[in-house]
């Protein structure tokens, strides 16, 4: 079946599910929550204007992350909205606490076309609701996706497709129980932009960054060093700075030393790099890994190794779609070349020991 084929089969089975699934059950709520349950429909959600449909609401403000996460070679846009007079607590650097009435959005389009809109909202002051949302063939609306997600929802390669996540993936990126946004944070919102970003996207007329949260006063402690200097990841190497870019936004928001993987490594913290960047690459170097390099001695696997690029066990990882050890685990159906490329030729640079 080609692309257009496989959207359509999926919003079909998405337009039937959403009629025969109540809607209580969609949207990704802790048990014994009582925060509202996610629209129906996208329309509803708020991110466009009631007076002209199609059109954002000027009251969602773009954004985007100076490290994107990859997604198949979707295109995205992003959006927030804050509650009118609301601050968000930025106490901590890499977990920041939004106000109640919190919405975010991310529209991700494949070939030009739009194929789905993901949605968070801080509905209590202990709870987000999740929630994706499937557009139909004319890109009129999105109806909201069922709790097990959809699969192939289109082709991005020749027999791959990419899918609508189901609920418990959602929450399991988004931090679990405590669901949270991942992409809207102090390193992100820099504007200091790494010029050498994987996937970097430039920042547009309108969209929102640290210094126009400092400037418009929303952010709690005032905090007005980050206008005038902003987060940077402390490393000398600006080849250093882009690889730890990449491996934070896609990989940190499982390894960040917290919950049922902290053991397992790596450790990758925004507030550690903005403070050593270097230190925490020097980590990653040879470092063991439980995680079984196929062909590698017993015992032997490391996270990255200088020696041998190809055995570095982030690499076998990042380049199977193998669902028993492809990395990241959840959201991707194609490799990403590109990072694989860039992550070849820094560890091959590491041969004769951190640089």
């Amino acid at each position: 079946m080609n692309a257009r084929g496989t959207w359509a089969l999926a919003a079909a089975v998405v337009l039937v599910s959403s009629c025969l699934v109540s809607i209580s059950t969609l949207a990704a709520v802790a048990p014994g929550d009582d925060a509202p349950q996610a629209p129906g429909t996208l329309l509803e959600t708020g991110l466009y204007a009631a007076a002209a449909p199609g059109e954002i609401d000027s009251s969602n403000r773009p954004f985007s992350p100076q490290y994107p996460l990859w997604s198949d070679g979707a295109a995205k846009r992003r959006w927030i909205h804050l509650p009118a007079g609301a601050t968000v607590d930025v106490t901590q650097e890499d977990s920041w606490e939004f106000p109640v009435g919190t919405k975010l959005w991310k529209e991700f389009s494949f070939g030009g076309r739009k194929v789905e809109t993901r949605f968070l909202w801080k509905a209590t002051p202990a709870r987000w609701t999740a929630a994706s949302y499937v557009w139909n063939g004319e890109e009129t609306n999105a109806v909201l996706a069922p709790q097990g997600g959809v699969r192939q929802v289109v082709e991005v390669a020749p027999g791959r497709a990419h899918d609508i996540p189901a609920v418990n993936d959602c929450a399991a990126c988004h931090g679990g129980e405590r669901l949270r946004p991942l992409g809207f944070t102090a390193l992100q919102l820099s504007t200091d932009r790494d010029p050498n970003a994987i996937h970097g996207e430039p920042l547009k007329p309108g969209m929102v960054t640290l210094e126009t949260l400092v400037a418009e006063g929303l952010t709690s402690p005032a905090r007005p060093e980050f206008a005038t200097r902003p987060p940077k990841i402390a490393t000398r190497d600006p080849h250093t700075r882009s690889v730890l870019g990449y491996l934070v936004a896609n990989c940190a928001s499982c390894h960040n030393g917290e919950g049922e993987i902290a053991a397992l490594g790596p450790v990758l913290r925004q507030r550690d790099l903005l403070r050593d960047g270097d230190a925490v690459a020097r980590a990653l170097v040879n470092q063991r890994t439980s995680w079984q390099v196929p062909g590698a001695p017993e015992g032997a696997s490391v996270l990255i190794n200088p020696a041998s690029p190809d055995t570095s066990a982030i690499l076998v990882r990042m380049r199977s779609r193998r669902p028993s050890s492809q990395m990241p685990p959840l959201g991707t159906a194609l490799r990403d070349d590109e990072a694989l490329d860039v992550l070849s030729r820094w560890i091959r640079s590491q041969a004769g020991g951190y640089q």
